[in-house]
């Protein structure tokens, strides 16, 4: 088992999520994060996926992907080829950051932020990999964390994409169905 993260570029059509999602179910394999958004390209969408699967089961999986009409590429890539990051925000009750304790000296430690100080909690903000995040997750659990969530992986390559950008430039530039 190896850690995989699937690029997919696709149109933004309603059901292709179903549609994805089920291509992972059918093989069994389990998605770990999963994020969606426009892309540089105004009308192509990239879905980022990462998964724990051995190499031929992600072929597999990339191949039915590419199958679905809506989808325009699917490229597989493991860590070392992708700058990549995830967010966290912690809420931790503002007691516990008023009363002089060691938060805010952990806060900047690990190059967090406070979003929002109110009455009751302060939601504070990390960016990182899933390790830094949940470090600093076991950092503030002593001060009582009232609730924590954690983004899927966002991802671009560290390489250069001149093919595949000319793939989906010629998928841009095809007309569309004309009906009579």
């Amino acid at each position: 088992m190896k850690s995989y993260t699937l690029s997919i570029l696709t149109e933004d059509t309603i059901g292709l999520t179903q549609h994805i999602v089920t291509a992972f179910t059918r093989r069994k394999i389990n998605i770990n994060s999963f994020s969606a958004s426009e892309t540089e390209t105004k009308g192509i969408f990239r879905f980022t996926i990462l998964v724990n699967s051995d190499e031929e089961q992600i072929q597999k999986v990339a191949k039915a992907l590419e199958q679905i009409l809506e989808v325009f590429r699917v490229i597989v890539y493991e860590d070392e080829d992708l700058v990549y990051q995830e967010l966290a925000l912690y809420k931790v009750p503002t007691k516990a950051l008023i009363e002089g304790s060691q938060i805010e000296n952990i806060i900047r430690a690990n190059n967090a932020r406070i979003l929002y100080v109110g009455k009751e909690y302060t939601v504070i903000e990390k960016t990182g990999h899933k390790e830094d995040t949940q470090e600093l997750f076991e950092l503030l659990k002593p001060y009582g964390i009232l609730a924590f969530s954690r983004s899927g992986r966002i991802a671009v390559s560290n390489k250069r994409m001149d093919k595949v950008n000319k793939f989906i430039e010629k998928q841009l530039e095809k007309a569309p169905a004309t009906f009579q």
